[in-house]
């Protein structure tokens, strides 16, 4: 492979110079010089095409000389004629493009919320593959504040909440560790623990210029993502000195607190615009929190009944920075380099109030249940970082630089060197617990098991004695660096028409591991009875759940904020190895690619892209191997490597200028989660229960077939159809067997001393990630979005439509229960299999206002040992409003409000009755102002 990129790039470099020309220049708006993305671009005399890219950018290499007819396309935009002539030098133009509109006492078809979706659907039109695409524009017309929120408006995704805010990515019912995120092509890492996802909420929405959301992938690309692939691309470089600012403020009911936020651009080009600079800046501070009742549920001699119950109040601060630089210089015509780098660091703090009713049993005698009741607050040191609360620090950061160099008129190299880094941090996390006497008598009210009860009559706080008193210290981290380079130089089997060859070699070099450290407090002068601390109490007023649940009395957070646990005259300190040695581990990945890409003109209207690629993984883990969850008997090490070869071919056909088909055949994969390849033991003799990672686990690989049928509308629309099979190998479930043995561990961990006691019997339970055997996904998608300017008057012309449905069908084999049986009738969890978006606009040229709803069906969420244990996502139905208007050409006011049905997180076991979890936020409310220079 090595001998044939050499052999290609002395060839290319040979290439001659004469009698052609290299056409370059921009695709900008005429009104505001914004650049436009996605225009197509031909010369008339000619079968030469282009688009343009992201900056709107083209270029047009080895043009012969002579004089052309250059035409620009681009939905909601006049078409542009003008006429050429090259001469063998370098050409520059720039093109400006007017809107559509229609007499001049009507209202411009491209306003704004019209000039967002032009921008995202001409890329989206002119893309090789199949992806969904949404623009800053878009971004800033509907009322998310994050990354998250942004993306449950594309077709086929949905999202995973944490504290009322989209977090965790389900592309096309997929989860999200078999979906993969970018910044400007370069792999975010993930700051969770357990996992490969990347925190969604982390990133504010306003930092990004676009989010592609590419659903099939082509050879070039990262070949992890299943699902898809989100690409996030900060702000480029304007064509004009640029300023922006925005400032806001809000309000959340949850807490009655308030939402502030602001956020600064500026842009520039300087040295007779060979160098541009743009810097983005955003801080959103946010005070709200949730009220959250969960429940575990039992069956036993023909009851159903609570096993446990909590009632949790939250109450949370969180903090997002996020800044950026994007640079770009042009050394020469032929030579180009950028430099971009964005710093996320977000700040959660957070107190938990939660009241516990645990031990839950039938008593006969009484003929009621009885059980105990602990009341726990969750919080941190008293110092001027954490203040009291759990402080939780994420941070992502992406540096890059990048080179584009034209080798010849035919022929160009692009190279890019990235290093990114993701943590967590939780310093000083402390929890103070209380619990009452065993056996009380706790009746429970099922009458309504949505919403189940457990009558508390306890609040006497005398009762109430110290059970634990801890901190911790968790610290995850993880940081990749990544290089890659590309040639790509013509090459066509087909007479008159363009061809193109495109290969390029890929190293992405990770990091991860896990640090964390626990432990328990005892006073030497010892507490006594809850009711002799300071307390916080929490009535059921205005409880978000219903009145009838009541969090109680808490030990004060100040209090325990501030003892003083470093003083060995106050407390005995003693480590809670239970708590960490398991979970902490070291991983180191290294991925080696290469690819070729061959991209034909067939006809025409007719293209197709063969290729294949070849990623090699190698893995180095270690992990601890733990008895009795307290006692290290050292650390275990696995090494591993792999190679997968994915090829794939896809095809695109222009019925029409506006009619497109596309049908793709890919492959892809998924690596498994960090933790699940760690090769840790971990057994626990008084549960008589081993769990283990597993390193040799293998990557998930999909084979995908897609059809996507899609006829876009001038004056900015789309409605497209579409459908999707995916045929996922060696899956990966949780696995469980009742009944493990030692010559069973012997033989799946040699080398290591047998757990089980000799003389035990044969009721040991084992867990660990296991392969199935495959899993069949099916799927549906079609959407539609129109300006309906079609319709008669003024008023009618400015309303707009947006609305997407997505289908999912998928049937899992290879899933055995905790007898070893195969279960039938299951499917790949985390797959709604209904996902509706809809909203409606209207605007002139000075307001604009958008309604938009989300709604994702239930779904399996986790396998458990049977299907009463089961785990389900409830069903989710959010609405959410905006508007804006324009007080001055740059100034202007907006207001948003998100979660207007105040719709609650809600898990539920087995049955839809069944609650599991039931998470209320309220709503969200937002005034600010915007002005842009």
């Amino acid at each position: 492979m090595k001998l044939f990129y050499t052999f290609a790039l002395l060839l290319l470099c040979s290439s001659t110079f004469a009698q052609t020309t290299i056409l370059k220049g921009k695709v900008l708006d005429a009104s505001d010089s914004f650049s436009l993305p996605g225009a197509t671009l031909r010369l008339e005399e000619t079968n030469r095409h282009t688009v343009s890219d992201a900056t709107g950018s083209f270029e047009f290499l080895g043009v012969p000389v002579g004089t052309y007819t250059i035409t620009v396309n681009y939905m909601g935009y006049q078409v542009y004629r003008k006429e050429v002539t090259t001469n063998g030098k370098q050409e520059n133009i720039q093109i400006l493009l007017q809107p559509l509109s229609h007499s001049l006492d009507e209202i411009s078809v491209i306003g704004d919320i019209a000039k967002g979706q032009a921008k995202a659907l001409n890329q989206q039109k002119n893309n090789s593959n199949i992806t969904n695409i949404i623009s800053s524009d878009q971004v800033g017309r509907f009322p998310d504040q994050n990354i998250g929120d942004a993306l449950k408006r594309v077709p086929g995704i949905t999202m995973q909440n944490d504290q009322g805010e989209a977090r965790n990515i389900i592309i096309r019912g997929l989860s999200p560790e078999l979906n993969s995120v970018t910044i400007n092509g370069d792999r975010i890492p993930s700051a969770e623990g357990d996992n490969r996802n990347v925190q969604m909420d982390l990133i504010p929405a306003d930092m990004i210029s676009s989010i592609e959301v590419n659903k099939t992938l082509t050879p070039d690309m990262d070949a992890d993502a299943i699902g898809g692939s989100v690409n996030l691309v900060t702000r480029a470089v304007p064509n004009k000195q640029r300023f922006s600012a925005t400032m806001s403020g809000g309000y959340a009911p949850i807490r009655g607190k308030g939402l502030y936020n602001g956020a600064l651009v500026y842009g520039n080009r300087f040295m007779d615009n060979k160098l541009g600079v743009v810097v983005s800046g955003t801080l959103q501070a946010q005070n709200f929190g949730s009220d959250n009742v969960e429940a575990t549920w039992k069956q036993e001699d023909g009851r159903t009944f609570m096993s446990e119950m909590d009632i949790r109040k939250y109450d949370v601060q969180r903090i997002r920075r996020s800044v950026s630089l994007a640079t770009d210089y042009e050394i020469d015509s032929r030579n180009r380099i950028e430099l971009n780098a964005i710093y996320n660091w977000r700040d959660d703090r957070e107190n938990r109030y939660r009241t516990r009713y645990t031990g839950l049993t039938w008593n006969d005698d009484i003929q009621s249940y009885t059980g105990r009741v602990r009341r726990q607050t969750k919080g941190g040191i008293g110092n001027s970082l954490n203040d009291n609360t759990r402080l939780e620090t994420q941070k992502v950061m992406n540096f890059s630089v990048k080179g584009e160099h034209l080798l010849s008129s035919v022929v160009d190299l692009d190279w890019a060197a990235s290093y990114s880094k993701a943590l967590e941090d939780r310093p000083n996390e402390r929890y103070i617990q209380y619990q009452s006497p065993n056996n009380i008598r706790l009746d429970q009210d099922l009458s309504d098991t949505y919403r189940p009860l457990v009558v508390d009559p306890y609040q006497d706080n005398s009762i109430f004695n110290l059970h634990q008193l801890t901190e911790n210290h968790n610290y995850t981290a993880e940081d990749e660096f990544g290089f890659k380079a590309n040639v790509r130089f013509p090459f066509s089997v087909i007479s008159d028409q363009k061809g193109r060859i495109r290969v390029g070699t890929r190293l992405r070099a990770k990091t991860k591991s896990r640090d964390n450290i626990f432990y328990n407090y005892a006073p030497t002068t010892a507490f006594g009875n809850m009711s002799t601390l300071p307390l916080e109490n929490w009535s059921g007023e205005n409880y978000a759940a219903g009145s009838q649940y009541t969090p109680g009395s808490f030990v004060d957070k100040r209090f325990l904020g501030g003892l003083d646990f470093a003083n060995p005259a106050l407390f005995t300190q003693t480590t809670k190895p239970d708590e960490y040695l398991a979970v902490n581990y070291n991983a180191k990945e290294l991925i080696f690619a290469n690819y070729i890409r061959w991209d034909q003109n067939i006809t025409e209207r007719t293209s197709m892209i063969i290729g294949a690629r070849m990623e090699l993984t190698k893995i180095d883990y270690t992990g601890n191997y733990v008895e009795g969850e307290e006692d290290l008997l050292g650390a275990v090490n696995n090494k591993n490597n792999y190679i997968n070869i994915l090829p794939s071919i896809s095809f695109k056909h222009d019925v029409t200028n506006d009619f497109i088909l596309r049908a793709a055949y890919t492959t892809s994969l998924a690596r498994p989660n960090y933790y699940a390849l760690a090769p840790y033991v971990n057994s626990v003799p008084e549960d008589r229960e081993i769990t283990a990672g597993n390193p040799n686990l293998k990557a998930t690989y999909s084979h995908n077939f897609d059809f996507m049928a899609e006829n876009y509308f001038q004056n900015v629309g789309l409605v497209s159809g579409g459908v999707f099979y995916k045929r996922m190998k060696n899956f990966i479930y949780n696995y469980s067997d009742v009944n493990y043995t030692n010559a069973k561990f012997a033989s799946a961990f040699p080398g290591i001393s047998n757990p089980i006691p000799v003389d035990a019997t044969d009721q040991w339970t084992f867990v660990q990630a296991r392969n199935g055997e495959n899993v069949d996904v099916y799927g549906l998608e079609v959407a539609f979005q129109r300006q309906l300017d079609f319709l008669p008057g003024k008023f009618l012309k400015g309303f707009g439509v947006y609305a997407n449905y997505t289908f999912i069908k998928s049937v899992a084999k290879g899933i055995t229960n905790d007898d070893g049986e195969e279960r039938t009738g299951l499917g790949l969890p985390r797959t709604a299999p209904h996902m509706f978006n809809a909203s409606i606009s209207w605007e002139n040229s000075r307001f604009s206002a958008r309604l938009s709803s989300n709604f994702a069906a239930a779904y399996l969420d986790e396998i458990g040992d049977s299907e009463f244990t089961d785990a389900y996502y409830d069903k989710q139905f959010f609405l959410d409003a905006n508007a804006s208007y324009k007080i001055t050409p740059k100034l202007r006011i907006f207001g948003e409000a998100n979660n207007l049905t105040n719709q609650p997180l809600r898990y539920y076991q087995g049955s839809k009755d069944l609650m599991r979890q039931l998470e209320y936020y309220r709503a969200r409310y937002t005034l600010g102002l915007k002005f842009d220079l």
